[in-house]
């Protein structure tokens, strides 16, 4: 991402947190990123893991995570006090998000006085930064930092995050040794969970003690990416050129564009993974318009450059009206729209559920009560940060002691969970039951929601 952080302009409320920040600690990672052997899961289902040998970079390639040794968990100093963390890029232009998800942890929070058990068991919440001002977004050694400090905390219990798939790839290992439960609101790569969905040893390569510790409120990838391709076709969309990020989340849900619209007849003129660091796309954009498509689909964030690519877009001559650009819920963020200002009118982009101002029931309650409580609009993924959190606090219910393992079993046991999102339940995976999505738009400025997209 090559975007500041004074460029992601969205209105928001100021961040409300009872704790600080993490220090960040050189020598921490300089230890974490020297961890060069990697114990990997032969099968899930094998209470007994095969251990194999051989480093990985924060960067390997989906199917290698890296999963460093235990690391020594402390005591926690008070058996009734327990932590929930949360891992997002609190830093760069994903901070618009990121802070709106802070703000629906903190709305659950508050609606049990941060108590659990009657009131026995106090929770604690603190925030991790999982990006760096040097890099702009989600940083490897920052992920793998923030994970190793979690699991050797003994008070904390869960995790909520993280908002990039590529970060959770590294931290699930680190957390799934310490028996810590990691609840999503936003990473949806089918990799992490579905077995046959990714690379060929995910998903056991990230749960190295054999048994699952990651769940997600909101649906994956595999459905998203086919949704995308079918609605693209109810848009008129019949040649498409690809591009992508090259990153977990924005190269898979354009594999699975890709493979959709094949399907659908659609016919894709070309495919191309960018340098998110570059200046301009102007020259790939000739090449493109030269092909004379009527889409570009584009896997990949706001934090990849997708407002610069939008920009030189349509400088080149490749109109809104002749040329549509659609992209998956990485995008659907204000931060898009003042990245690519006037030229972001009329950009499509799908979302793994329904915007806050769509939600009914419990849903539509918790929007206007987010809405008094911080007087602004929340972005796309805090009502799934909220459910996030009220799926763990509802788990250290039936604990009520801080008991890692046994809060992990309650939440990846939820079912009929009857929560802002609706009625839903975790399968086998830790995935949601929920498969409804949304297709969006970019109208005087701001996103509109255009109609639910449901799966086939």
């Amino acid at each position: 991402m090559n975007l500041s952080k004074s460029e992601g302009k969205s209105a928001i409320a100021p961040l409300q947190t009872n704790s600080t920040k993490s220090p960040r600690t050189f020598g921490l990672r300089k230890l974490i990123l020297a961890a060069g052997i990697a114990s990997l899961c032969a099968s899930c289902q094998n209470p007994q893991p095969t251990a194999t040998t051989g480093g990985t970079s924060p960067e390997a390639s989906p199917g290698s995570s890296p999963a460093a040794s235990p690391v020594a968990v402390s005591s926690p100093s008070d058996p009734n006090t327990v932590k929930i963390v949360s891992m997002l890029p609190m830093t760069g232009s994903a901070l618009g998000q990121a802070q709106t998800m802070v703000n629906g942890i903190n709305q659950a929070l508050a609606a049990t006085d941060s108590k659990a058990c009657d009131g026995k068991i106090k929770i604690e919440y603190e925030v991790m930064d999982d990006a760096t001002a040097a890099a702009g977004k989600w940083d490897p050694a920052q992920v793998t930092s923030n994970a190793n400090k979690a699991a050797a905390d003994g008070s904390v219990v869960a995790v909520i995050g993280h908002y990039n798939s590529g970060a959770a790839k590294l931290s699930i290992p680190i957390l799934n040794q310490a028996n810590v439960v990691m609840v999503s609101p936003a990473n949806t790569y089918p990799g992490l969970t579905k077995p046959g969905k990714g690379e060929a040893k995910e998903p056991n390569v990230y749960y190295p003690a054999g048994t699952r510790n990651f769940t997600r409120v909101v649906p994956a990838d595999d459905l998203q990416g086919a949704v995308a391709a079918n609605w693209a076709k109810s848009l008129g969309a019949q040649k498409v050129y690809i591009l992508d990020d090259q990153e977990l989340y924005g190269k898979g849900i354009a594999d699975v564009f890709e493979a959709t619209a094949k399907q659908q007849g659609i016919e894709i003129l070309g495919r191309e993974g960018i340098d998110i660091k570059a200046s301009d796309y102007k020259a790939l954009m000739n090449k493109i318009k030269a092909l004379n498509p009527d889409m570009i689909y584009f896997g990949g964030t706001t934090q990849s450059n997708a407002g610069q690519i939008i920009k030189d877009m349509r400088n080149v001559g490749m109109t809104a009206e002749a040329v549509k650009f659609m992209g998956p819920d990485g995008i659907k963020e204000q931060a898009l729209i003042d990245a690519a200002g006037k030229d972001a009118e009329g950009v499509f982009a799908t979302f793994g559920g329904l915007p806050p101002k769509e939600l009914t029931g419990a849903g539509a309650q918790w929007y206007e009560g987010y809405k008094t409580k911080f007087n602004a609009e929340p972005e796309a993924y805090a009502a799934y940060a909220y459910e996030s959190a009220k799926v763990i606090i509802d788990a250290i219910n039936k604990v009520c002691k801080n008991d890692r393992a046994a809060i992990r079993d309650a939440v990846l046991a939820t079912k009929d969970f009857n929560g802002v999102l609706g009625t839903w339940s975790f399968d086998a995976n830790g995935d949601t039951s929920l498969t409804t999505m949304s297709g969006n738009t970019v109208k005087g400025g701001k996103w509109e929601f255009v109609s639910a997209l449901k799966t086939e």
